[in-house]
């Protein structure tokens, strides 16, 4: 006698069994795609969040180090300007000094019978005018000016010789050019009694 077994059922549960455990898997890997996604996500949101706070940090530090360069150059220029005050101030000081000089030399140069009337200073250039005794004192005090170690070059622009309580005098004006210390100092004897007038030049109002 033989037996019969259906298998219909098993087999029914079985392709069951299999779909339950291909949509278990199906499922498992949808969630864990979803969670890689998500990771990958939230990792990405962490790095932007993060790449956000270096770009402000950054332009915070640029903001900084713009403004202290922009002091810096503030410090610079006040810096230079200061020293311009200065350099004026010291140039001030040094021409005061050299004028001192220049008329000092001058009446140590003024001959015995040579007055000045008026002086003119301009940078390296020097107008006098005055009145002498004679044209021959005009030259010689022209002598003394070539031969100082303070001016060079004089030069003689008018002289005029004219008649003033009976005497005759010589009015005069020349240009000198003012110099620094670069000739020898000239013989004393040259001054042509250069102390001795310094009290007429005194008389004179210089």
């Amino acid at each position: 006698m033989t037996t019969r077994l259906n298998l219909l059922p098993w087999r029914e549960m079985r392709r069951k069994e299999q779909d339950r455990q291909l949509l278990t898997i199906a499922g498992g890997a949808w969630m864990l795609m979803a969670l890689i996604v998500l990771y990958g996500y939230l990792h990405v949101s962490a790095l932007r969040d993060n790449q956000g706070k270096r770009n402000e940090f950054l332009q915070q530090e640029i903001a900084r180090v713009d403004q202290e360069i922009k002091e810096i150059a503030d410090l610079r220029k006040q810096r230079e300007a200061l020293i311009a005050r200065m350099n004026v101030i010291y140039q001030l000081q040094a021409d005061r000094i050299q004028v001192v000089r220049v008329f000092d030399e001058l009446t140590r140069k003024l001959p015995e019978g040579v007055y000045l009337t008026a002086f003119k200073y301009s940078g390296s250039n020097i107008s006098l005018q005055g009145v002498a005794q004679s044209n021959a004192r005009v030259s010689a005090f022209m002598r003394n000016l070539s031969g100082s170690n303070w001016f060079a070059d004089p030069e003689l622009e008018v002289i005029n010789v004219k008649d003033k309580g009976g005497d005759r005098v010589s009015e005069f004006s020349l240009k000198v050019k003012q110099v620094a210390k670069q000739k020898k100092p000239a013989d004393d004897s040259k001054d042509g009694g250069g102390r001795a007038a310094s009290g007429t030049a005194a008389e004179a109002g210089v």
